[in-house]
């Protein structure tokens, strides 16, 4: 009852943001002015591929909405190293939306540079990073929540309560249907992995849908991050059975070696890996795109007139809360497609080796039984 609650609440900010979003357009719009000013306005309206790319790119600020000249944000810390002047901290509210520069710092299109041309590394807090936290955190006190009702009983001899009865059954889940249908009697081994990666990714997954978030699942850097650590695993997990198939397969012809082991190679170092770097990042990005589209309609038809914009204002709320949904689903979705190809390629990474070892054990006991 609690989650359909705040998606409830979601969807119904969401949707009052949109409405008030399309009011200050057309708010702005003033027969009054001069014909240029009024032209140049309603040109950086009809951009939507930059505001697209403005709202999923990472950011250091969290921007809501503008009416006019205000600017709903919320400022981020700032962290720079100078190779001359070493470390500079402050608010990136300095930089007045990129209008201002500070301390020979300004922002031009989200990266910071030197006036003096001198090079910059950025170590700012941004919103994707901040988000992150945020969501880690919020993560971290639920499920250690929930582990201390365990501990004392609750759930085991008694029924569970509260999130219990909504991160069990996603638990349970992972467990039989992802980590034991792939892993066999080794599921026990990846189980910590496989569940970190699913709510992490998920917990990020739900708090990009909360409007004015940024969009951290959409983001290249996470999803290498995360793709990488994967390749870790599945790497440390090979055995020389593994890698005898790899780097010479058997019942191949020789001039087909030479072609089959660098492909072989490629497939395990670098495809598999971006297999899953590339499709929770193309996802995430596609579902925010698609809704963005939606609410930009709204901006477009209004600067073609005010009965228009105002026309199709329902239709694309419509839409909007429709895909919303949509991405809630696609939140569970992907969350699960990255687990289960981790394990996937998990077991693949091991299974030659187990499945001769299983064999070469059963063989042992029927000569004993024999």
């Amino acid at each position: 009852m609690a989650v359909k609650c705040i998606k409830s609440l979601q969807i119904l900010v969401f949707t009052l943001i949109m409405l008030f979003f399309s009011a200050g357009v057309f708010g702005q719009e003033q027969p009054h002015e001069p014909a240029e000013t009024h032209h140049a306005e309603a040109e950086e309206k009809l951009d939507p591929a930059k505001i697209i790319m403005d709202h999923i790119k990472d950011a250091h600020e969290f921007h809501f909405f503008t009416v006019g000249h205000f600017h709903a944000t919320i400022p981020l810390p700032v962290i720079l190293y100078h190779e001359k002047n070493g470390w500079t901290a402050f608010s990136s509210s300095k930089f007045e939306h990129g209008h201002s520069t500070y301390q020979g710092y300004k922002i031009s299109e989200g990266v910071i540079s030197a006036e003096d041309g001198a090079k910059v590394y950025d170590f700012s807090l941004t919103k994707n990073v901040v988000q992150m936290i945020i969501a880690l955190t919020i993560l971290v006190l639920l499920l250690t929540g929930i582990a201390k009702k365990y501990k004392k009983g609750v759930g085991v001899t008694s029924a569970p309560k509260g999130w219990q009865n909504a991160i069990e059954p996603v638990i349970t889940f992972v467990r039989d249907d992802v980590a034991k249908a792939n892993l066999g009697k080794k599921w026990e081994k990846y189980m910590p992995y496989l569940l970190t990666v699913f709510f992490f990714i998920l917990i990020n997954n739900l708090f990009g849908l909360i409007p004015g978030s940024a969009n951290v699942t959409g983001n290249t850097a996470f999803t290498i991050v995360l793709g990488v650590i994967s390749a870790v695993v599945i790497l440390a997990s090979t055995n020389g059975h593994f890698w005898a198939h790899v780097l010479w397969p058997p019942g191949v012809p020789f001039l087909v070696k030479l072609i089959l082991i660098p492909v072989e190679l490629l497939g395990v170092l670098v495809i598999k890996p971006a297999a899953l770097i590339i499709r929770l990042f193309a996802n995430m990005v596609a579902g925010h795109i698609i809704i963005l589209s939606f609410i930009s309609l709204i901006f477009i038809f209004g600067a073609m007139s005010k009965g228009a914009g105002w026309g199709f204002s329902p239709i694309s709320i419509l839409f909007t809360v429709f895909m919303y949904f949509i991405e809630l689903l696609v939140a569970f979705i992907q969350a699960f497609i990255f687990t289960n190809l981790t394990s996937v390629f998990i077991g693949q990474a091991f299974e030659g080796g187990h499945d001769h070892h299983d064999e070469a054990d059963g063989h042992h006991h029927d000569v004993a039984t024999t």
